[in-house]
């Protein structure tokens, strides 16, 4: 393993809770998903009931309608991507197409100098150790995390942050298509 592969990633303090910032909008968030749920199921019912009854249809007409959404777009006239099927908590939209990888980790029993984050080729590291001596006792705390990174991020765009509550925030900016690569839209029959 070269050390030029190694990079490790400074930690800025925040006075801030992740409670606060992450969860003010939480019912418009969580009414925003859920009419988007509801959206996707009644799609999903509207398909289900075409193919039932196209399936039931003894003459050939129905083979052409069932070809004439095969064109790799959406309800709504926009062509899919494989990003769009990244349909994850931890990678978020940043920008107008560009989305962002957001890590947490929950590193509240550590101090701030004793968390390191850094990037091993293409993993990212997170690692806290706490050691506590005394004549009566000893504790013993340790914390390691690797999380493999999509192929072509770049380590010194990825930012860390620790809130006031203990919580480390990792945000990567996920690599744009590069030359030789292509979005394939995805054809939905």
């Amino acid at each position: 393993m070269a050390d030029s592969n190694k990079r490790n990633i400074p930690i800025k303090l925040g006075d801030f809770s992740v409670i606060d910032s992450e969860f003010s909008n939480i019912r418009e968030r969580f009414d925003a998903e859920m009419r988007k749920m509801e959206d996707e199921m009644t799609r999903f019912r509207s398909e289900l009931m075409n193919r039932e009854s196209n399936f039931f249809k003894t003459t050939t007409s129905s083979s052409s309608s069932t070809t004439a959404s095969s064109d790799g777009r959406t309800g709504g006239g926009e062509v899919r991507t494989w990003l769009d099927g990244l349909d994850s908590p931890l990678i978020q939209p940043d920008g107008a197409d560009n989305k962002m990888l957001k890590l947490r980790f929950d590193v509240s029993q550590y101090a701030p100098e004793e968390i390191v984050v850094k990037t091993v080729d293409n993993k990212l590291m997170v690692h806290a150790k706490h050691e506590e001596k005394s004549d009566s006792k000893s504790v013993y705390r340790e914390y390691n995390r690797e999380f493999l990174l999509p192929k072509g991020t770049n380590p010194e765009d990825i930012k860390s942050s620790l809130s006031k509550d203990g919580v480390l925030t990792v945000e990567a900016p996920l690599p744009a298509l590069g030359p030789g690569e292509a979005r394939i839209p995805i054809t939905q029959n």
